[in-house]
């Protein structure tokens, strides 16, 4: 899936992902290729991404909100 992490003047991850575990208001969750839509909101955490060709790639986040369309994901801080 396609994914973008972004503060409002700076993009820290533009790529492909295998997935994202994020740490939502309702409870940690992972996000997959083709999961359902949704919008959520994200509380104080770690954001974890795992690239197709890396090692896991972590941020350190207070809050944010994630969108999920069929095409890939969103992270806004």
């Amino acid at each position: 899936m396609h994914l973008i992490i972004a503060k409002v003047n700076e993009v820290l991850y533009d790529g492909e992902a295998e997935s994202l575990t994020v740490p939502a208001v309702a409870g940690e969750m992972t996000v997959l290729a083709r999961h359902m839509p949704l919008i959520t909101t994200l509380k104080q955490g770690i954001v974890t991404v795992r690239p197709k060709d890396n090692g896991d790639l972590t941020f350190q986040i207070v809050s944010g909100i994630l969108e999920v369309r069929p095409d890939g994901a969103t992270v806004i801080l």
